[in-house]
Formats: C-alpha cells, sequence, structure tokens
C-alpha cells in the first residue's frame, strides 16, 4: 500500500477510528492540520464522553446551549483550570511598605493608646501567618480603664509617605483577661476576608487594667485561620497601590 500524500487524504471513517484512541492533547494537535482534520477531530461524537468524564458539571450546559460544541467546552474548562492551580502571582507590597496605626480608647473618647509603627518593627507570628503583636509596654502616658468598661479600637494600615491608607478595623468591645483569647472581629472588610484584633491587659488596682499588648491579624472566614503574610499583602495591595486589579482565592 502507498503512503497516504496530502492530495490522498484518509477517509474520514479512518479519522473517526482513531480519534477514539487519542488523549484531548493529541485530539487538538491533530485538528490543526488541515481543515477536513478538524471537521472530523472536532465531532461531538468524539468530544462528549470526554467532556462528559472530564467535566461534569459544564458539560451539562450543552442541554441549554446546544449550539457549542463540546470540544469547546472541554478548552474553555481545561483554561480554568490551569488558571486555577496555577500559583498567584508574588505581591507588589511588602512589609517594609506598611505603617499599622492603632488608637484605642474608651467609649467616652478619653485616649488609652495612640501608637503608628512601622510593621518590620512589630513581632511578628512565627508561623509565617498576617498576626502581628504590638507591645505597648515602653509606651508613655497610659491610662488605666475601668474592667467592666467597654473600648473603642481603631486599626488602619498606612501605605508609607501617605500613599494610601486602608481601615482594617473600627468597632467596640472590653478587654479580655483570657490568656490567648481572641479580642473583636472586623466587620468592615469586603469579603471573603475579616480581620481581628486582641488586647492584652493587666489587671491593675482597684478594678482597673492597662493595656500592654496589642495583637492584630487577617483571618480568612472560609476556614477561621489567619492567612499568609502574602496572601495578606495581595489583599492590602488592591486597596492601597493605585490601579491594582482586583484579586479573588476564594479566599
Amino acid at each position: 500500500m502507498s503512503p497516504l500524500s496530502s492530495t490522498n487524504p484518509p477517509p474520514w471513517e479512518v479519522l473517526n477510528l482513531l480519534a477514539h484512541h487519542l488523549d484531548p492533547k493529541s485530539l487538538a494537535i491533530a485538528s490543526c492540520v488541515s481543515k477536513s482534520w478538524l471537521i472530523s477531530f472536532s465531532s461531538d461524537q468524539i468530544w462528549q464522553p470526554i467532556c462528559t468524564t472530564h467535566y461534569p458539571s459544564l458539560s451539562n450546559l450543552k442541554l441549554t446551549h446546544l449550539s457549542i460544541p463540546y470540544h469547546r467546552i472541554y478548552a474553555v474548562a481545561y483554561s480554568a483550570t490551569k488558571r486555577r492551580q496555577k500559583p498567584p502571582s508574588r505581591p507588589r507590597l511588602f512589609l517594609h511598605d506598611l505603617i499599622f496605626a492603632i488608637d484605642l480608647r474608651t467609649k467616652n473618647n478619653v485616649p488609652l493608646l495612640t501608637i503608628a509603627k512601622p510593621v518590620n518593627e512589630l513581632c511578628p507570628d512565627a508561623n509565617g501567618v498576617f498576626k502581628f503583636d504590638v507591645n505597648v509596654d515602653d509606651c508613655e502616658g497610659l491610662e488605666m480603664v475601668e474592667l467592666s468598661e467597654e473600648v473603642k479600637i481603631a486599626w488602619n494600615v498606612v501605605l508609607k509617605g501617605w500613599g494610601g491608607a486602608f481601615t482594617m478595623m473600627d468597632c467596640e468591645g472590653k478587654l479580655s483577661f483570657i490568656p490567648g483569647a481572641e479580642g473583636w472581629f472586623s466587620e468592615e472588610l469586603p469579603s471573603p476576608r475579616c480581620c481581628s484584633s486582641g488586647i492584652c491587659s493587666r489587671r491593675g488596682n482597684g478594678g482597673k487594667a492597662r493595656v500592654e499588648k496589642v495583637s492584630i491579624g487577617m483571618l480568612s472566614i472560609v476556614n477561621w485561620r489567619y492567612v499568609n503574610v502574602d496572601d495578606g499583602l495581595r489583599y492590602l495591595q488592591h486597596f492601597l497601590l493605585p490601579n491594582d486589579e482586583c484579586w479573588c482565592h476564594g479566599v
């Protein structure tokens, strides 16, 4: 039998038979050979079982959009899967670019603590998550507060040089004396993130206390765990850096 030439291509029945033994990548490559191969290797008869096996939920869209070929549905689903598996890009924002500005006062607006510190001077969490401790023992003029009195806390993240600012928290609550207990959760952040803040107080005399440490961090409401530093920076850069594209994890 003489070899097949471009002027004597194999009949479509042969191509169709061969197609059922090829994987999706080989089918896509074969479809680029010629127009006749494209028609043969792109038929719904070939791609329907492949699409149904790999992406059943998207394959069902064929029931409502009959004009969409199965090979197109597979291509779209495959591209979406690859994008989902691709690790996010490195954040354009760095910890040394940020200043945490914290203001703590009584509900009657009596100031208890006002501090602004570069993030790289704070105590980071040993697990590499977006959680920081602010020790305020060395701050002068700290007032004592009644244990039963509610306090207000505001936490702002400021870009160095005042190129931007974002309010992470602005809420009210009571001081906690339970070791390791979380304090308050912000309701201000856009979904799917939230932040937390804890106030560590030292019991004083006469039913009063003085703040000695503030813990602040960013949690994912999906699993109630602190996000890692890179995820926290990617979130903040959307609000602090100009013309930054919105990022989404499922976060």
